[in-house]
């Protein structure tokens, strides 16, 4: 654990305000849920809660299964980070941030293809990768993650395309459970 110096007092209805700087830091937006964890030392600790690494699992078990059936390097991610990934190495995206144009896409609720793209997007910081198609997860009206194809060096097909929304709705579909 990392101390940061900060000192905040509990108001008389229990809350604590996590300072903007942290927020900003930990990419915490207003409607973010955290988990609580606490410890025998009587720490209490906050963790952003991702209803899709929930999932990971099973995420990684479907992004295997598009890449073998379907020949596409497929990432999963929840609005802030890599949750799952196949067809490409894991150590190249595992826990990465996704880039600003997905989160965009994600509260747009859009769906991305480079078939008529003006532009190509990165969907991942630091990744050199481009996408192809990128999915919104769409659960209980929210967009809680993306199901996002990297491209291969050719225009992604309808089948793909249609593959990828397949994916999405599913896991959306299994978050609703």
């Amino acid at each position: 654990m990392k101390a940061t110096g900060i000192v905040r007092r509990i108001d008389d209805l229990g809350r604590v305000v996590i300072p903007k700087e942290i927020r900003k830091t930990l990419r915490l937006r207003d409607g973010d849920a955290l988990e609580i964890f606490t410890d025998v030392n009587g720490e209490v600790i906050f963790k952003k809660y991702s209803p899709i690494g929930e999932l990971s699992v099973f995420a990684a078990q479907y992004a295997e299964a598009m890449t073998m059936h379907a020949d596409m390097p497929v990432i999963i991610s929840d609005n802030d980070k890599v949750v799952a990934s196949s067809g490409i190495a894991k150590r190249e995206v595992a826990e990465k941030p996704i880039s600003k144009e997905v989160e965009e896409l994600l509260e747009q609720r859009r769906t991305f293809t480079s078939e008529n793209a003006e532009h190509m997007i990165y969907p991942i910081d630091g990744l050199e990768r481009k996408a192809s198609i990128v999915c919104p997860i769409i659960a209980a009206g929210d967009a809680v993650g993306s199901v996002i194809v990297l491209d291969n060096g050719e225009k992604p097909t309808q089948t793909q395309i249609k593959l990828t929304g397949v994916a999405a709705s599913f896991l959306g579909k299994q978050m609703e459970e």
